[in-house]
């Protein structure tokens, strides 16, 4: 069982790696992609970091503090 998990990985890292070079040699796709990437680690950090942590931190302050 252990050797058909490591056979299947190594398909799926060759198939993977496949399929990145092909995107990679599309013109503009590689570039377009990374934008994307980009937009949407803006958009977590924006919507998950800078809020969502505050939030936790205060909600911790007030339950050790026992004011909740």
């Amino acid at each position: 069982m252990v050797l058909l998990y490591r056979g299947g990985r190594i398909v799926a890292v060759w198939l993977a790696s496949i399929v990145i070079s092909a995107i990679n040699s599309i013109p503009l796709l590689p570039k377009m992609m990374e934008f994307v990437g980009l937009g949407y680690t803006g958009w977590f950090v924006y919507w998950y970091l800078l809020f969502k942590v505050p939030s936790d931190i205060e909600a911790t302050k007030k339950k050790i503090a026992g004011t909740e």
